[in-house]
């Protein structure tokens, strides 16, 4: 609707300055004709809003004026309050603020909404950590938001997976991303995309020289690369297995970080095949834990793995002599 457009277009303008038109219509999904003749309608009600034009004009509000939108929608009041995961806020020192935020916004809020806006957060809860995701060294997010929000360059000791002794890195920073409870930091090393998991950082310093992103990059492009990335490695074993239907939606919990192919239970017959993938071979001892509920039909090495991983726990707690 035109009301909500230009709506969106003050709140833009608001929040941030001078914004190019071709980048409002970008955002509001409309012709940077439709942009103007809207920056028309805002002007002929009374808002003092101009466009400068040029390489470096744009759109904008006229200095200091500013004012209170109260004109959300009732799903906008309740989506408002449907909180982030349990512990984002807290890890970077902003649960006070977010309270304090909430608290503001519902007594901004239109009187008709607010009842469904304060019923919606008692009665909607989003918890983005997995199950048996078993503890986890605790981020030391400060030094991290010092580097995203200053624009300044950063020097890591970054311990990678599998390796005893941390590495040193230079990195310039795009900003962190939060992925089913885990922080990740996403920055550039020598001008490449690169992903690093912030409990794995040992200590992170702020250098004086400012960072240097590449030009029109922003942080969701560099998360899409860097994503793509680890979901698509190369590499790892291809497993199938068998597993008992009792067990299937235990299973499926489970494993489901290496679940490749899980058929259709169509309810008949004892046991269902399913296809996994891992890292490396010895990663398979996990299938371990399933007992006789799981049986690996193929490739005869991770089948060999097993029989290893399962020779081992046997002597482990055979009687001595």
């Amino acid at each position: 609707m035109k009301s909500d457009r230009l709506l969106s277009i003050l709140l833009l303008l608001q929040t941030r300055g001078r914004v190019p038109a071709r980048e409002l219509a970008g955002r509001l999904e409309v012709s940077v004709r439709t942009v103007y003749r809207d920056i028309e309608a805002l002007s002929a009600s009374g808002v003092p809003v101009y466009a400068e034009r040029g390489r470096h004009g744009g759109i904008e509000l006229l200095a200091g004026f500013r004012t209170d939108v109260t004109g959300l929608t009732a799903d906008e009041s309740r989506a408002l309050f449907v909180l982030a995961a349990q512990g984002t806020h807290a890890a970077l020192g902003l649960d006070a603020a977010l309270g304090s935020a909430l608290r503001k916004v519902m007594a901004a809020l239109p009187a008709p909404h607010r009842p469904a806006a304060e019923v919606t957060s008692r009665r909607i809860l989003v918890d983005a950590t997995r199950w048996r995701g078993g503890p986890r060294q605790a981020a030391d997010l400060a030094a991290l938001q010092d580097a995203v929000f200053s624009d300044r360059r950063l020097r890591l000791r970054y311990r990678h997976s599998g390796e005893r002794e941390p590495r040193t890195y230079t990195v310039d920073p795009y900003g962190l991303v939060a992925k089913a409870g885990v922080w990740y930091l996403i920055a550039d090393r020598r001008g490449r995309p690169q992903l690093f998991r912030a409990d794995r950082v040992r200590s992170a310093r702020l250098l004086d020289a400012p960072v240097r992103r590449r030009a029109g990059v922003e942080l969701a492009d560099v998360w899409e690369v860097v994503r793509r990335q680890v979901e698509e490695r190369d590499g790892g074993i291809e497993v199938t297995a068998r597993v008992r239907r009792a067990r299937l939606d235990l299973f499926r919990r489970m494993a489901a970080a290496e679940l490749t192919a899980v058929p259709d239970d169509d309810g008949t017959g004892e046991w269902v095949t399913v296809r996994l993938r891992y890292p490396v071979l010895r990663a398979v001892r996990q299938l371990l834990a399933f007992s006789d509920q799981v049986e690996v039909l193929d490739p005869p090495e991770a089948r060999a793995e097993l029989l290893a991983g399962a020779r081992r726990v046997t002597a482990l707690y055979q009687p001595g002599p």
